[in-house]
């Protein structure tokens, strides 16, 4: 039987307006969709002990949130949501864990409350190594600590070898972070908006005493990945440095489409009662119509390099992220023939082409400017059709849909059955056209 199966872009807008936290956002990808079973079977192979998990709906600012709540053993326990204590208005002797004598510490929780030696950035590749981890979750994982980790050696001015995560290191953040990484991959998000984190103000206290609000690891990671930051009257941490982490490793984009449609809603709840509503909201969108953004164009005249190393940049160019590279055939000065070198990228992106036009051309001077692009929205189908399976770019512009088979799919489907390059793309787009009702 004649089936599509979508691979829509998976975008995902992340509502940080009452901040973000390591089990906040666990909490809201799972409220999403991402699968809670498979969630525990990851978790369970890591090597850690002292902890077990509670996945629960709650009621936050009356609205019905999941709740992910990482359980530590009483030896292990911290009082990371004693609201009192954290912002300094209980007495330190008041909870002997989180006193000055080293031998009875344990790791810190997944903020930045509590005391220990901690662990290194080795211990942590190894304990999420060990585990059952798909390749992007170990990835997305590592480099959400390794953020943290940086963050750490700037603050503390040590080298990051040297850096140990008295704040990060613990078994429940090292869960939490475990945890995000497994349920945006379960997901398969490809994109991720986050237009701005909402922070508070005041006092918390943590390993070395109260420190204002955002802590210097927040900031720290603020400044290194450009995170928008809009400061509230709350007075309280609404955005933890696990917090901050995850969103400077997911995030892709700063602006929603003018035009989009919510597929699902997600409620993650915060542990803290602060006066704001404590929920972390994650939307899984799809671009409606068209879409505008601003993307630039950077343009360099080159008439004294190779055509190897011509060929050899825009390869790099591509897998660094340009959305398109091209070359335009001109006539220099002293009538010798050269290339006009064509990139278009997104605005985060200026410094790395810039970085690999100079190193890996013969040009000396760029020009830059910006462009206004309007875009349909897209995405790949998988279509079985009679001929084999086949790569479609499905776009739509108003109540019209348009049909692209992919190149590299016509390809291999005109050698399988004998047939011209021409004639299988005609017979492929007309048979997503009939069949376009199956989406």
């Amino acid at each position: 039987m004649e089936h599509f199966r979508s691979h829509s872009n998976r975008t995902l807008y992340l509502d940080c307006s009452s901040g973000i936290s390591g089990d906040m956002t666990v909490a809201a990808l799972l409220d999403l969709g991402a699968d809670a079973q498979t969630l525990q079977n990851a978790l369970a192979s890591l090597p850690l002990e002292g902890y077990r998990i509670e996945i629960s709906q709650v009621t936050k600012s009356g609205l019905q949130a999941c709740d992910f709540h990482v359980i530590l053993d009483p030896s292990i326990e911290n009082h990371d949501h004693d609201m009192e204590y954290l912002h300094g208005n209980a007495p330190h002797q008041e909870y002997p864990a989180l006193n000055h004598d080293h031998q009875a510490q344990t790791p810190h929780n997944h903020e930045h409350h509590t005391h220990g030696h901690g662990r290194n950035l080795n211990d942590i590749i190894s304990i999420l190594s060990a585990g059952n981890l798909t390749p992007h979750a170990l990835e997305l994982a590592l480099k959400i600590f390794r953020i943290v980790a940086e963050a750490e050696s700037q603050v503390h001015g040590k080298p990051l070898e040297e850096v140990h995560f008295h704040e990060v290191g613990a078994v429940d953040s090292i869960v939490d972070i475990a945890a995000a990484a497994v349920c945006i991959d379960n997901l398969g998000i490809e994109r991720v908006i986050l237009p701005f984190l909402t922070e508070g103000q005041g006092q918390v206290r943590c390993q070395h005493g109260l420190l204002p609000i955002p802590v210097p690891a927040t900031t720290a990671i603020l400044a290194a990945h450009q995170l928008p930051l809009h400061i509230c009257d709350v007075q309280g941490e609404l955005v933890t440095p696990t917090g901050a982490a995850i969103a400077a490793a997911l995030r892709t984009d700063s602006e929603l489409p003018s035009e989009f449609k919510i597929l699902r809603t997600g409620l993650g709840a915060g542990k803290r009662n602060y006066s704001t509503s404590g929920v972390l909201r994650a939307m899984l969108i799809e671009e409606a119509g068209t879409d505008q953004d601003e993307i630039l164009v950077i343009e360099t005249n080159i008439d004294d390099c190779s055509g190897e190393a011509m060929g050899f940049v825009m390869e790099e160019l591509l897998a660094a992220g340009a959305l398109d590279v091209f070359y335009t055939p001109i006539y220099m000065k002293k009538n010798r023939p050269a290339y006009q070198l064509s990139v278009l990228c997104t605005p985060q992106l200026r410094q790395n082409m810039e970085a690999l036009l100079f190193c890996h051309t013969t040009t000396i001077g760029l020009r830059v400017h910006k462009a206004q692009r309007t875009k349909l929205s897209r995405k790949i189908l998988s279509l079985d059709t009679p001929w084999g399976m086949a790569d479609v770019k499905c776009c739509q512009f108003q109540d019209e849909l348009y049909f692209y088979p992919e190149n590299d799919s016509i390809r291999l489907l005109a050698k399988a059955n004998h047939m011209s390059y021409t004639e299988l793309y005609h017979e492929v787009k007309n048979y997503a056209s009939k069949n376009h009702f199956l989406l």
